[in-house]
């Protein structure tokens, strides 16, 4: 009897070790959002840069974007929030719009084209996987050795 309910306790224990652990991997994932305040063409649509946009999270300002412009920010959790402040043209009022998103688990970084976001595309339009470009690094191929030597000065 003794040794059923230890056993009990013991996967009971285990199975809310296991629930933490799996709410925690889904609250605490860590993503890099990218802002893209470029002109994007897409399925026949061309979105055209703002002229001005201020990109706000949890009350504070991330990034002030400008035509062809990109800024970024780290969030934990796989709903974003944002605000935004846009001037479309010089001289134009400043617009305010609220987003929120769902932030795929399978993506880290995150590219988010602005224009084409608030233009309401499809989100594979303005939603991509940031791919940092490859780092070309010299190799022992690329160095080039000469010999040094002195030449005689005329005295």
């Amino acid at each position: 009897m003794k040794s059923k309910r230890r056993l009990l306790i013991r996967i009971l224990a285990v199975a809310v070790v296991l629930g933490i652990a799996a709410w925690m991997f889904v609250i605490g994932r860590g993503h890099t959002i990218y802002f893209d305040n470029k002109e994007l063409s897409a399925n026949g649509e061309v979105y055209s840069p703002f002229y001005k946009v201020e990109v706000f999270v949890n009350d504070q300002s991330v990034a002030k974007l400008r035509e062809g412009d990109r800024g970024m920010v780290t969030t934990m959790g796989q709903k974003f929030k944002m605000v935004l402040h846009i001037t479309p043209k010089k001289d134009a009022k400043k617009v305010g719009s609220a987003v929120a998103l769902e932030i795929p688990y399978n993506m880290d970084g995150i590219v988010l084209n602005l224009p084409a976001l608030l233009s309401g595309a499809e989100e594979s339009v303005y939603m991509s996987e940031f791919i940092p470009a490859p780092v070309e690094e010299e190799s022992e191929a690329d160095v080039v050795v000469t010999d040094e030597f002195e030449m005689p000065m005329d005295e």
